[in-house]
């Protein structure tokens, strides 16, 4: 998993700033789209973005609090997914 840096800006309240996490992970193409449908429908925990469709890597734009439940429910999914 890889947290992106946030740089120091006077404007953003520092209370958030280690909130944001990126998960990238891998799974069958012709899954993408379902887990996008999956994830979407849990509404507040999480977003998927197609980063390489050909490879089938997404980016699951989430934050520290709500991943765990979020990977809890992904893990139930009917998806094979590989954490890269």
């Amino acid at each position: 998993m890889n947290v992106p840096q946030v740089q120091n800006d006077p404007q953003v309240n520092d209370n958030y700033a280690d909130a944001d996490l990126i998960v990238k992970a891998r799974l069958d193409r012709s899954e993408i789209q379902m887990l996008c449908k999956l994830v979407e429908g849990l509404g507040h925990l999480g977003i998927v973005t197609t980063t390489n469709k050909e490879l089938g890597e997404v980016m699951i734009q989430t934050t520290k609090d709500c991943w765990p439940e979020l990977k809890k429910v992904i893990e139930q999914m009917p998806i094979e997914m590989e954490f890269i």
